[in-house]
């Protein structure tokens, strides 16, 4: 495991280097510092966990993202500013989440089908939150940021919650749509380098609105794909997820900093249930079977498949169902119990095994907590995540569609009777509880308040 307790950039010159004194650095004024998101709970939670530590820190702190958030991040005593688009009411709508959650298309649905026609007031929105403020941080689905910081000046760093978005041919990703990728990774970036830039050209129409406003708002041509290499900020882009997941590659911005995961997993003062907590104690680690916060709405007969799946096996388990009472299965065996919500950080560290949908927030927690991962990817980055879990040695993956109570016991037996899977998870758990993603990207915000004025016109720092 030498290679998990050095990390991938470790070399012998960093053992001889001569022990330094840190240099004291200026210390940073209070300053107004907005955090723009958009989607699930997955994706604003890392945004919440940085939000509280840098009002810790003596900042005023604004998160702007879709109105239906403002309760959760009113009570936690963050600033709130609502961005549109509204999230779609897709519990009431299952056509509409199919299409968001479609392995092929789901992606190309968001942005070109909810996104990118709100654009107009996606930007009017977040320069009025961005009014007076020091520093603006962006998700990689909010693409009125950039547009913002250069029409303000205010600086602005980017951020991407998992690999993908990084597009890099040295670590090529699993990209929807394109199943065959991964069995073209051994031929390195001399092939991939074209092919991604391939992959880009043909999507490059999705960015039409984004350079129309651009140039609406009289703001100069930009180059790159704006809603992939374009969307990374000129000063600083953190990477928020930890580099046993993702190491930064040659071809990544320059600016690039893989900070670590930044978790943030409650909803409400509340933390374990009781009843789940007595449940832990009363027996041994049980599986834990969950999809998240966005593939939960879309279950299907995941959790009738899993709790047959733990009959099969002997074994104790957990069934996270979310609150759709359909996903409750109406006959629970022996020995498995179904909740509603648990965090992940008080229950996957009690668990065997977890099985999920390779969200890179549950993937994450999973990794920290140190367990053996099961992963039925449905859309998006999960095929890319639930590929790099299974390259580490932790996990076993399957398709989503695949998934039954028979090969879902055929492949958790293989996961935990093979004692290899729980000691690499048990090394990665190590190494990931010795990361601080939120306080790295606290410094490197801070880092960016004491160093960066502005930002000019055509995007650049100065």
């Amino acid at each position: 495991m030498e290679w998990l307790e050095r990390g991938p950039g470790w070399t012998m010159s960093a053992m001889l280097l001569p022990k330094l004194s840190p240099i004291p650095r200026p210390p940073v004024r209070r300053s107004r510092i907005v955090l723009t998101t958009f989607g699930s709970l997955g994706d604003v939670h890392p945004y919440i966990a940085v939000g509280l530590a840098l009002q810790a820190r003596g900042h005023d702190v604004v998160v702007a993202t879709s109105a239906f958030y403002r309760d959760k991040v009113a009570a936690l005593g963050l600033g709130f500013h609502a961005v549109r688009p509204d999230l779609p009411d897709v519990e009431s709508d299952p056509e509409l989440l199919h299409k968001v959650l479609d392995l092929r298309s789901g992606t190309e649905y968001v942005i070109r089908r909810l996104l990118l026609p709100a654009l107009r007031d996606s930007y009017d929105d977040l320069r009025a939150a961005a009014d007076g403020a020091d520093l603006l941080v962006s998700h990689p689905l909010t693409f009125a940021a950039r547009l913002v910081a250069e029409s303000t000046g205010v600086r602005w760093t980017s951020t991407m919650l998992a690999p993908i978005g990084f597009f890099s041919a040295y670590d090529p990703p699993i990209l929807p749509g394109v199943p065959f990728l991964p069995r073209l990774r051994f031929l390195g970036p001399v092939v991939h380098r074209p092919l991604i830039r391939f992959i880009k050209w043909t999507v490059r129409s999705w960015g039409d609105p984004w350079r129309r406003l651009r140039a609406d708002l009289g703001q100069p041509p930009a180059n790159g794909a704006p809603l992939a290499d374009g969307q990374h900020a000129p000063a600083l882009v953190l990477a928020l997820f930890s580099e046993l997941l993702g190491a930064k590659q040659a071809d990544w911005p320059p600016q690039a900093r893989v900070a670590g995961f930044t978790f943030y997993d409650r909803d409400g003062p509340g933390g374990m249930p009781a009843e789940l907590a007595r449940f832990l104690d009363a027996g041994p680690p049980p599986i834990v079977f969950t999809l998240g916060t966005s593939a939960v709405l879309d279950a299907g007969p995941f959790y009738e498949h899993s709790a047959a799946a733990a009959r099969a096996l002997g074994r104790r388990a957990v069934l996270l169902v979310g609150k759709d009472p359909r996903n409750r299965p109406a006959v629970l065996p022996a020995g498995v119990a179904a909740f509603d919500y648990a965090p992940y950080s008080e229950l996957f560290p009690r668990a065997a095994a977890v099985v999920h949908q390779g969200g890179v927030g549950t993937t994450g927690q999973a990794m920290r907590a140190g367990r053996p991962m099961l992963v039925l990817p449905y859309a998006h980055d999960q095929p890319d995540n639930a590929a790099r879990a299974a390259r580490l040695g932790i996990a076993r993956v399957i398709q989503r569609r695949r998934y039954t109570p028979d090969l879902a016991a055929r492949e958790l037996r293989r996961l935990l009777d093979d004692p290899a899977y729980a000691a690499r998870a048990a090394a990665v758990g190590e190494r990931v509880r010795r990361e601080d993603g939120v306080g790295v990207a606290c410094e490197a915000l801070e880092e960016m308040l004491r160093t960066h004025r502005h930002c000019g016109t055509n995007g650049r720092a100065l």
